[in-house]
């Protein structure tokens, strides 16, 4: 075993997150916790309750718990600020924007979750196309981009 003691300050990356990286980190958590819980639902629903269909319910659920992984994995990635956190944060964002829109087009109670929704997703594209999202995860602008800038 180490003698050493371990620091008890925060890494350089954690104080120097910016705002703007954390936000969209607890966005896509977010989204990545409500997809699981949504998927364990189903799942439990599906082996207790009596659906229609337990096998298809069963099914959802397992598919909905896999891709609440991907953005709570992109979170985590953004949390380090890891670079290839920003596809999947990108591509959570935009598959969720069909999903704000059939929930704003139904009735009921699912309107004000469309427009929940909705507002989440858009504001994390905004966060994660931002320019400064880009430089703050080291990525380079087209294919073109000069290394040395």
């Amino acid at each position: 075993m180490s003698t050493e003691a371990t620091p008890s300050t925060p890494s350089p990356a954690a104080t120097e997150r910016p705002r703007r990286i954390t936000a969209l980190a607890g966005i896509n958590a977010l989204e990545g916790a409500a997809l699981a819980a949504g998927g364990l639902y189903l799942l439990v629903m599906g082996v207790l309750g009596r659906p229609e269909s337990p096998q298809q319910a069963e099914t959802v659920g397992i598919t909905l718990i896999a891709l609440g992984a991907i953005p709570l994995i992109a979170a985590r990635g953004l949390m380090l600020l890891r670079s290839w956190s920003r596809g999947p944060a990108l591509i959570t964002q935009i598959m969720a924007l069909p999903v704000a829109w059939t929930l704003l087009r139904s009735q009921g109670g699912l309107i004000p979750a469309g427009i929940v929704l909705a507002a989440v997703a858009v504001t994390g594209l905004v966060l994660v196309l931002n320019p400064a999202t880009t430089r703050i995860l080291g990525l380079r602008r087209g294919a073109g981009a000069d290394p040395e800038a």
